[in-house]
């Protein structure tokens, strides 16, 4: 396994994690992960011709999701920095020239030549630091058009002392470092204070997972 960018880091996964990755989220979730997913992608009120980026967006799953609210106009960008998944993505995609790959990381500035009306990024940025959160939500907000929409599906912001105690051991097991401090912060807040605006809210699994929107100031 290659060594990770950030020790601490639970997104950063193994060529065998990767290469089944969504056979491990069906398993782990005990099969809610697809139904959730499919909603969250829903609640997106993707139109025929958006533009969107989708940051690490792993085998294309969500992105198989997004292309059947698109129309020939529509397009997407998967950017990830995995082997394995740009492989599974590629495979997925090989007949749609609206959705395309690009080996890149999400962390570190980006410089795409293109403004987007969609970025979506889903259970990959409270994987990072908190110091490097930030520059995730500098390359959305220097990709989105005004009134442009930046959706971040992930853990919602709780108190961990009043999960079930159940809910509370499994986080705990199989949670980075990470994500402790991601569920504490006011993302609303962060977001704002980046440029973003009017957003807006769905939850998950009893709440403790939520599709959080932003919209950029026009």
């Amino acid at each position: 396994m290659a060594t990770k960018i950030y020790p601490d880091s639970g997104v950063e996964l193994s060529p065998f994690i990767s290469k089944n990755y969504d056979k491990v989220m069906n398993i782990g979730s005990m099969g809610l992960y697809k139904r959730f997913i499919k909603g969250a992608i829903a609640d997106m009120n993707i139109q025929p011709s958006d533009s969107i980026i989708d940051m690490g967006c792993g085998t294309g799953r969500n992105a198989s999701l997004m292309t059947s609210y698109l129309n020939e106009k529509g397009e997407i960008i998967g950017l990830d920095i995995s082997p394995e998944m740009e492989q599974q993505f590629n495979s997925k995609f090989k007949l749609d020239a609206r959705v395309s790959f690009k080996n890149k990381r999400i962390d570190q500035a980006l410089e795409l030549n293109q403004m987007f009306d969609k970025i979506f990024i889903s259970f990959v940025i409270h994987g990072f630091p908190n110091e490097v959160r930030s520059a995730v939500i500098d390359n959305a907000i220097n990709h989105l058009k005004p009134g442009g929409a930046f959706y971040i599906l992930d853990f919602a912001e709780f108190d961990m002392a009043k999960m079930p105690f159940h809910h509370r051991a499994i986080f705990k097991a199989v949670e980075c470092k990470y994500a402790f401090d991601y569920i504490k912060r006011d993302w609303k807040d962060i977001l704002r204070s980046s440029g973003f605006v009017a957003f807006e809210e769905h939850f998950y699994m009893n709440k403790y997972v939520r599709l959080l929107k932003a919209i950029k100031k026009e």
